[in-house]
C-alpha cells in the first residue's frame, strides 16, 4: 500500500476537533445541534471574503445562527483558526484579502481570479 501524498495546501479539519475546541472554550452548540454548529463553522471563512464583510459582521451572522451573542466572536475566531489559519494574522489589520491572493483556501475555489490575482 502506498500512502497518499501530503499537501501543504490541504488544511482539513475534523468536525469533531472543531466541536471539541468549542467545548473547551465553553461555547454551546447552535440550537444544541452539533451538525449545524460544525456547518456554521465551515461557513465562516467563505463569509469573511464576501464583498463588504468584516470580522464583526461575520460574528453577528454567527450569533444570528444560534451562537450566544457574547461568544460569537470567540466562535468566529476558533473557526478561523481551525478552517483558515492563514487568515489569523491579517484579520485585525484588514489586509486578509490582499494576503489571500496567493493562498489556496479550502472551500473558496477561484479566489485568485476573483481578487484579480
Amino acid at each position: 500500500m502506498l500512502a497518499a501524498p501530503a499537501s501543504a495546501d490541504n488544511h482539513i479539519v475534523d468536525r469533531d476537533a472543531f466541536l471539541d475546541a468549542l467545548n473547551r472554550a465553553g461555547i454551546a452548540y447552535a440550537d444544541n445541534n452539533p451538525d449545524l454548529t460544525a456547518q456554521l463553522g465551515e461557513r465562516v471563512c467563505p463569509m469573511l471574503v464576501e464583498p463588504g464583510k468584516n470580522f464583526a459582521q461575520v460574528a453577528t451572522t454567527v450569533a444570528d445562527n444560534g451562537i450566544n451573542p457574547g461568544l460569537a466572536a470567540f466562535f468566529t475566531g476558533i473557526a478561523i483558526q481551525m478552517y483558515c489559519p492563514q487568515m489569523m494574522g491579517s484579520i485585525g489589520n484588514g489586509t486578509f484579502l490582499n494576503m489571500l491572493r496567493d493562498q489556496n483556501v479550502p472551500g473558496m475555489p477561484g479566489l485568485n481570479g476573483l481578487l484579480g490575482g
